[in-house]
């Protein structure tokens, strides 16, 4: 159930009224998985949300070394929710992270570059508070296995609606089953995960995250999308990780797995995540005007900041080398860098369903839910802000299919990176829109392209194909 806490002192009369058994503190590593440990009610007290609670930040991806390992969590105590899944009566506290020699916020703890986001943008006089409303696409397989050693590696995918299973030889023959890039809002029985993802929404707004709609999306073996009503930058973030995790747990509840790895199967679509972003000053939307599809200067300047900054939001947006599977023209994955409104194959779209103002938006359309989404919500907005800034002109809009354009006229449009390597090393090249107002760090910076080469890249040239699946199957 969700809380509306809005001080330790909050939290503490919750523990005792409620009856709660144990707290569990979670954080985000720099790649953007939950890690958290539990703790019971007695060791959470004023002090711990003042001082932190302390663990081993060289057992974190991208967080300290060895010989620096003491660090601190702080809990937040407006994210406190009771988990839907634990046993015990469990609050889950999702914390900030602080040094605790300098006493300072961690310069590598992502939420804390997600709340520095906000302020900055609110110090620049632009506007009081940024919205995004992320799509994030998923997959639910029956039954996942991979393995790699000296002699052999493989892996093994399977899905009972998937089209693979349509000689029924592992059970009756049943038919309705779904063909590749057809899985798109078919009815059950073809769409056999209705109410895997009914009970995933119910869970979610039982916690207090609204959800606009869900459904099954367009690759066979168990794709879908549930989309959660916009929000603020941090809390959306807050809310990507609570709505993994939701999708997870339900999915093992029911003898299935789920993952938000991009690109799992070959030869269908892999999975996005469109995110809807805007820019408000008091009750006043923005990004609404008289300008091409209702845009205001305002939003076409930021629109010009994410298509300039794009390669390198790229390493931050489309983080694994799987990400480039999926960055493949011809799978609705925007790979050419213009914006139109409506249509679905520019690299950012405005959305055309309603002329209220209030919906004004744009759709950054080549992100996917590999990411860790406090950085990358915080990078979108610093590159918009960077073309707001600059008054960053995107060209003229392109209201024709991208795909679909002679060779000689789509070769003028340039394109999104090929591959993680090209990605980060463009965000090597341009990472200065990022450290406006100290938000991201060069520290946090040159930690992640470190971490991303030695980790992914170089990795993965040690082994065969197969291993990617370790690296990037349960994101």
């Amino acid at each position: 159930m969700p809380y509306s806490c809005k001080s330790p002192d909050d939290v503490l009369r919750i523990i005792k009224d409620d009856k709660v058994e144990m707290i569990d503190l979670r954080f985000t590593d720099l790649p953007g998985l939950w890690q958290h440990f539990s703790v019971p009610p007695r060791a959470v007290d004023a002090d711990a949300f003042a001082e932190g609670v302390g663990f081993d930040g060289s057992s974190i991806r991208g967080f300290q070394e060895i010989q620096e390992s003491d660090m601190l969590v702080v809990p937040d105590p407006a994210t406190a929710f009771l988990d839907p899944f634990a046993e015990a009566r469990t609050l889950v506290l999702i914390c900030n992270i602080r040094d605790p020699i300098t006493g300072q916020n961690y310069s590598r703890d992502a939420r804390h570059i997600a709340q520095k986001a906000e302020s900055y943008l609110q110090s620049t006089g632009v506007g009081d508070a940024s919205y995004f409303g992320p799509e994030l696409e998923h997959f639910v397989f029956n039954g996942v296995r991979y393995d790699q050693s000296t002699n052999y590696g493989y892996y093994e995918i399977d899905a009972v609606e998937a089209n693979w299973n349509a000689s029924g030889k592992n059970g009756p023959g049943l038919g309705h089953k779904l063909r590749p890039k057809e899985g798109y809002f078919p009815v059950p029985p073809a769409d056999q995960l209705q109410d895997a993802r009914s009970k995933m929404v119910s869970i979610l707004e039982d916690l207090g995250i609204a959800v606009e709609a869900h459904h099954h999306e367009v690759a066979t073996g168990g794709q879908g999308e549930i989309d959660m009503r916009f929000a603020p930058l941090t809390r959306m973030a807050d809310n990507v990780m609570i709505y993994k995790y939701v999708v997870k747990n339900v999915a093992r509840a029911r003898g299935m797995t789920a993952t938000f790895m991009p690109k799992p199967l070959f030869g269908d679509n892999g999975s996005g995540m469109h995110v809807h972003q805007s820019i408000w000053k008091g009750q006043q939307p923005l990004f609404a005007g008289d300008g091409y599809a209702g845009s205001s200067p305002l939003m076409r300047y930021y629109i010009g900041g994410l298509l300039k900054h794009a390669p390198a939001l790229l390493a931050i947006c489309a983080p694994t080398v799987n990400s480039y599977r999926r960055l493949v023209p011809g799978f609705e994955a925007p790979v050419n860098l213009g914006y139109s409104q409506r249509n679905r194959s520019a690299a950012v779209r405005i959305p055309m369903y309603s002329t209220n103002p209030k919906t004004k938006r744009a759709e950054f359309r080549c992100p996917d839910p590999a990411c860790n989404p406090y950085l990358a919500f915080a990078a979108m907005l610093m590159a918009g802000l960077d073309g707001i800034r600059s008054r960053l002109d995107p060209g003229e809009p392109i209201d024709k299919n991208l795909y679909d354009l002679p060779p000689a006229e789509r070769a003028k449009i340039p394109s999104t990176p090929a591959s993680l390597d090209e990605a980060l090393d463009a965000l090597e090249a341009d990472h200065q829109f990022l450290l406006k107002g100290d938000v991201f760090t060069k520290d946090a910076v040159e930690t992640y392209l470190d971490y991303k080469r030695a980790r992914e890249i170089d990795e993965l040239r040690l082994r065969p194909h197969p291993y990617e699946f370790f690296l990037y199957y349960d994101v």
